[in-house]
């Protein structure tokens, strides 16, 4: 087995500490790219001594931040020739969060972590996944992007840069939604822009797993109830790990670009209706993804918003 170069962000807790450390334990080169580098470096020295690797690196990135981004990707650049894998794992999620909050470049927090900022590292980052001969992104998405198999669901173009912060309602569930959304439709037109450089690019639909003590200690006491005890039924971290490693290292995903896969490891496809009953059964279901992502002019509309935003940072 070739020793893979793999960068995950957001990899001090969580699924993105169960992946470091598969990735690790597999006897790979790990870059965890993490925001917190106090917090990170407790989790890098455990994944070392648990993985008995200590090829796993940890470099400062805050994924909200162009300059942070910029700054990362020029230091790793500067150490590393190549980039095998590359996962973007690292969500804003603020749970019971209200208040409206802005990147250090003017975008809303949420957009700015989940979905331009997986796209400018991606961009600046794309010489080093050439070099490879196996170059692989991975997007984590959710399952929160069902809610656009309601018709009316639609992203919130217009507020992106606070334009309404003081009239119009925030939500942190529907920006974290929209966001990944928009990160899936950025997966398959980034998938297209990339194929003839021999870069794969795929996303996979998150299911519940349980989550991690530094996430619920970021709660308000009320989330934090719920949220232990949700963590009673739901699966550990370390499955979700196991298929991210699968999906970037499997032989048989070689050639497969521009797909979203459910936690199942299967390929999911566009819904072929989402009308009455079928609009039931695509939410309960994890075989099909709204007909909202694959629409020409959604995609291409994030696309030049993307470019726009991080072309002019």
């Amino acid at each position: 087995m070739r020793e893979r170069t793999v960068i995950i962000t957001g990899a001090n807790s969580g699924i993105g500490k169960a992946a470091a450390l598969k990735f690790a334990t597999e006897g790979h080169h790990v870059i965890m790219a993490c925001r917190n580098l106090e917090i990170s470096r407790v989790a890098q020295q455990a994944i070392i001594r648990a993985s008995n690797n200590p090829n796993v690196d940890l470099l400062q990135v805050d994924m909200s931040s162009f300059a942070s981004i910029r700054a990362f990707c020029a230091a790793y650049e500067a150490k590393y020739p190549r980039l095998d894998i590359l996962i973007h794992n690292a969500a804003y999620l603020n749970h019971g969060e209200k208040e409206y909050k802005l990147s250090p470049e003017g975008i809303e927090l949420t957009f700015a972590t989940n979905t331009f900022g997986p796209l400018l590292m991606t961009r600046l980052l794309t010489e080093r996944l050439a070099a490879s001969q196996d170059p692989r992104v991975l997007h984590a998405c959710t399952t929160n992007i069902k809610h656009f198999f309601d018709p009316k669901r639609q992203i919130e173009f217009d507020n992106l840069r606070g334009e309404y912060s003081g009239s119009r309602p925030y939500s942190t569930y529907k920006m974290y939604g929209d966001s990944k959304m928009a990160l899936l439709m950025l997966s398959f037109k980034l998938a297209d822009e990339l194929k003839d450089r021999g870069i794969n690019v795929n996303a996979l639909q998150i299911n519940r797993v349980r989550l991690s003590k530094e996430t619920i200690q970021k709660m308000s006491p009320a989330w934090r109830m719920l949220a232990r005890a949700q963590n009673l039924i739901n699966p550990p971290s370390s499955g979700m790990a196991d298929t991210y490693y699968y999906l970037v290292t499997s032989d048989e995903l070689k050639q497969v670009t521009g797909q979203l896969f459910n936690h199942k490891r299967e390929m999911m496809q566009v819904a072929a209706t989402e009308q009455g009953f079928a609009q039931l059964t695509n939410i309960l279901g994890s075989t099909a993804y709204p007909r909202h992502a694959s629409d020409i002019r959604n995609m291409q509309r994030i696309w030049d918003l993307s470019l726009s935003l991080i072309e002019g940072s």
